[in-house]
C-alpha cells in the first residue's frame, strides 16, 4: 500500500469510527471478544473457589454481586467517572492524579499486571484503530496505561453520557467474571445467564452511587480480596492469571 493510499484507509477508519453511533460504541467497547485480554483474569474468584468460599451458583452470584458493590463501585468505576471527564476536558494534571491513584490502590503483584496487561492492549487497539494520535500514546506511556485510564480514554471518544459508559464497562465487567465461574467453579450456560441476570439488577445502582463519590470518598478497601489475590499467585493449579 503507497503512502498515499495508506492515509486514505486510515482517514476512512477514522471517519467511520466518528459516524459508529454511540451505542454502537459502547456495545463494541462492552463486548468480550474486545482483544485486551479480559477474559484470561478471574480477579480473585478463582482464589475463593479454592478456598470454598465460592462453590456453586448461588455463591458466585453473591460473592460477584458484593465485589460489583465493593470494589467496582466505588473503585474503579468511580475513578472511571472521573477519568472519562478528564480525558474530555484533556485535562493532564488531573489525569496524572487519578492514574498515580490507580497505581496505589493494587494490592497485590497479579492485579497490578492485570491493570498494565489490559491498558496496554487498550493502547494498541485504539492505535490500531486510528483513534489516537502520537502523542496520546506518548502521554499515557508516561503515565503507564493501566486499565481504567484507557478505557476511559475510548468511553470519552463515544459521546456518550456519563452513566451509560459506566453501564457499559459493568456490563462488559460483569460478563467476563460469569464466564471466569463457569469455567472454574464450573457451572452452566444457564447458570451463567441467571447470575448475569442478578449483576445486571445490581449495575443501575452501582453505576449511580459511582458517580456520586468524590476523591474523598472514593476508596478501595477489600482486604480479603487483596489476600485471596496475593494467594492466588502461588496457587498449585489455576486457570486464570488472577
Amino acid at each position: 500500500m503507497t503512502t498515499d493510499a495508506a492515509s486514505v484507509a486510515r482517514a476512512e477508519t477514522t471517519s467511520l469510527s466518528a459516524s459508529t453511533p454511540a451505542l454502537l460504541q459502547l456495545i463494541w467497547l462492552a463486548s468480550p471478544a474486545l482483544p485486551i485480554g479480559g477474559f484470561s483474569y478471574s480477579e480473585g474468584l478463582e482464589a475463593a473457589i479454592d478456598h470454598g468460599l465460592v462453590h456453586d451458583e448461588h455463591s458466585a452470584a453473591d460473592w460477584l454481586v458484593d465485589q460489583l458493590h465493593l470494589t467496582q463501585s466505588r473503585g474503579d468505576m468511580s475513578v472511571l467517572g472521573e477519568m472519562i471527564t478528564a480525558w474530555q476536558a484533556l485535562d493532564h494534571d488531573r489525569l496524572e492524579a487519578l492514574s498515580q491513584w490507580v497505581h496505589a490502590t493494587r494490592e497485590s503483584a497479579e492485579l497490578r499486571l492485570q491493570s498494565e496487561q489490559m491498558g496496554r492492549s487498550m493502547l494498541e487497539w485504539l492505535r490500531n484503530q486510528n483513534a489516537i494520535d502520537d502523542s496520546t500514546i506518548a502521554l499515557c506511556n508516561r503515565w503507564v496505561p493501566t486499565y481504567p485510564l484507557m478505557f476511559a480514554l475510548a468511553l470519552s471518544r463515544t459521546g456518550a453520557p456519563a452513566e451509560q459508559c459506566l453501564q457499559a464497562y459493568a456490563f462488559g465487567w460483569a460478563e467476563n467474571m460469569v464466564q471466569a465461574a463457569i469455567k472454574s467453579v464450573p457451572l452452566g450456560q444457564n447458570s451463567g445467564q441467571r447470575m448475569l441476570t442478578k449483576l445486571a439488577q445490581h449495575i443501575a445502582p452501582a453505576v449511580k452511587y459511582a458517580l456520586q463519590m468524590t476523591d474523598d470518598t472514593r476508596q478501595a478497601f477489600s482486604p480479603m480480596l487483596a489476600i485471596l489475590s496475593a494467594q492466588h499467585e502461588t496457587q498449585y493449579s489455576r486457570l486464570f492469571r488472577s
